[in-house]
């Protein structure tokens, strides 16, 4: 299975915020859509993400308040991607590898979409649901 197959169950919804928002900005849309992450969009290129790992240190550091904090300063500013064709083996190996529970979908200069680590254990159970499902039926229906 490839990363294309899980954003096309997923759907292509995306949610993003520029640079100069407010953290508090980020956490109502993140809350509002039950996300984890934000794409930080500039110009009409991504800059970086934005996710709840990011907001809790900077409420760490604010101690419990976001204040006046902005996206850029607080953002991940090179995140690791992965392409539409990487495998969804690669995809667990490097955002295990990485930490990352977020990764941007690239294809060259174009984001498609955001993958979680919820998106792909959701993806390789129904995946093996199938095969399940698929071994069974093969086996009940095995010529005595």
């Amino acid at each position: 299975m490839q990363v294309s197959e899980i954003l096309k169950v997923k759907g292509n919804a995306l949610f993003t915020i520029a640079p100069d928002g407010k953290l508090t900005e980020a956490v109502s849309i993140m809350a509002q859509h039950n996300m984890g992450s934000l794409v930080v969009i500039d110009k009409g290129r991504m800059v970086g993400m934005l996710t709840f790992e990011e907001v809790l240190t900077a409420l760490d550091k604010g101690r419990g308040a976001l204040g006046d904090a902005r996206v850029r300063d607080n953002m991940e500013h090179d995140p690791v991607t992965a392409s539409p064709a990487m495998e969804v083996n690669d995809l667990r190996r490097t955002m295990i590898d990485s930490g990352a529970r977020y990764l941007p979908v690239m294809d060259r200069d174009k984001l498609l979409g955001v993958i979680s680590f919820r998106d792909v254990a959701k993806a390789v159970l129904e995946e093996q649901d199938f095969e399940n499902r698929m071994l069974k039926g093969y086996i009940k229906n095995w010529p005595e």
